[in-house]
């Protein structure tokens, strides 16, 4: 039997199969709230086999979002919206749906990949102030953000609550806490980026200590009979940055705090990291590191995973539980359902597409191979 399609539980939500969609940034909501792009991108994912959906990294306030296109989980407006397309989904997809929620911190008030390649915004292009552990910006020609104090970390925290039961309001399944990528956590967590001399930098445990109080924060206003997760960096390819070692000891700590699973990846933090991002698997030895440090804990990894045997692999060795996919499901949006043929597992498409499934379409084969 293929361990990819074997049933896993992530706390109280058992997923029919080990394949994740992973959050995916879409710039194209307009003030936070998503757009009818979203309800075809995830309706679509919906679809895919997999057996979660992650939506996007999620503002949980404006000065938190990457681009003045991202959604955000901070007003009525957005909730609204998020319950309605979760409420329409519903009615032709049982696939769990979670957010990502996030602060950008000193990589926010920036413009769209497709503009310049994603720079800082100029005043008229509704520029704003950012935040972070440190006021050093993250390019020499970006924002210099203001180094948050007491009063802006509770305001922080604060936004973090909301979004998270907003979400619960919303109808979402699960929440993934955004602490990877260089965003406003990972900037706490990295002495690359964190360079403050009270008990919130320093050594590790001082640097992980607000990053914590905003999972624990999380972790209180989140439903217990509903998933938790968190994506954080196994490292920042850089010296002198987070190390693999001090991953496992942050898994440890948000194992310990009650979250149900642990979401490995890396980079993001430093502009001129060399990230060997082509290469097959890169991300999964962080994972692998994790899970055996951590060795209760459901392990996600992500990175550079494309074809069916590679994540089925990966899986019946043990390195993770889950296997979270990006680009692979952009390429295919049937990627779960084309896997499940590879490897011999039951298929399941929907039936108004099921005369397309293989063996019944003999052209599956001409198309497949």
């Amino acid at each position: 039997m293929s361990q990819l399609f074997s049933p896993r539980a992530i706390g109280p939500l058992t997923l029919k199969n080990r394949i994740v969609v992973a959050p995916m940034c879409q710039y194209s909501a307009v003030d936070g709230v998503p757009q009818p792009w979203h309800w075809q991108h995830v309706g679509r994912l919906a679809l895919s086999g997999a057996a979660l959906v992650i939506l996007e990294a999620t503002g949980v306030e404006a000065e938190g979002r990457i681009t003045p296109d991202d959604t955000g989980l901070y007003n009525d407006e957005q909730e609204a919206a998020f319950a309605r397309l979760i409420a329409e989904l519903r009615t032709y997809s049982d696939t769990p749906i979670g957010i990502q929620l996030a602060h950008a911190g000193r990589k926010a008030s920036t413009t769209a990949p497709w503009i310049d390649g994603g720079r800082a915004c100029r005043p008229e292009e509704g520029a704003w102030e950012t935040f972070s552990a440190s006021a050093e910006p993250f390019k020499d020609d970006w924002h210099t953000p203001t180094a948050l104090d007491a009063a802006g970390m509770d305001r922080v925290v604060d936004a973090f609550v909301d979004a998270t039961r907003r979400a619960d309001r919303a109808g979402f399944d699960l929440v993934e806490l955004h602490a990877a990528h260089g965003y406003l956590l990972t900037q706490f967590l990295s002495p690359l980026s964190n360079h403050r001399t009270d008990e919130n930098g320093g050594s590790l445990e001082n640097r992980m200590r607000f990053p914590l109080r905003v999972a624990a924060a999380v972790r209180d206003a989140w439903p217990r009979d509903k998933a938790l997760g968190v994506r954080f960096n196994g490292s920042d390819w850089t010296e002198g940055g987070v190390t693999p070692e001090e991953a496992v000891t942050f898994g440890r700590a948000l194992h310990d705090l009650g979250y149900d699973y642990l979401h490995l990846t890396s980079g993001g933090n430093v502009a001129k990291a060399r990230i060997p991002g082509g290469e097959p698997n890169y991300q999964v030895p962080f994972a692998e590191q994790v899970k055996a440090g951590v060795p209760d804990a459901v392990v996600m990894a992500v990175g550079m995973i494309a074809g069916p045997d590679q994540a089925e692999a990966i899986v019946a060795s043990g390195q993770a539980d889950l296997i979270a996919l990006a680009r692979a499901v952009l390429d295919d949006p049937n990627w779960g359902h084309h896997a499940a043929v590879a490897l011999g597992a039951p298929e399941a498409m929907p039936k108004q597409y099921a005369r397309a499934a293989e063996p019944v379409w003999p052209g599956y084969k001409l198309a497949h191979g």
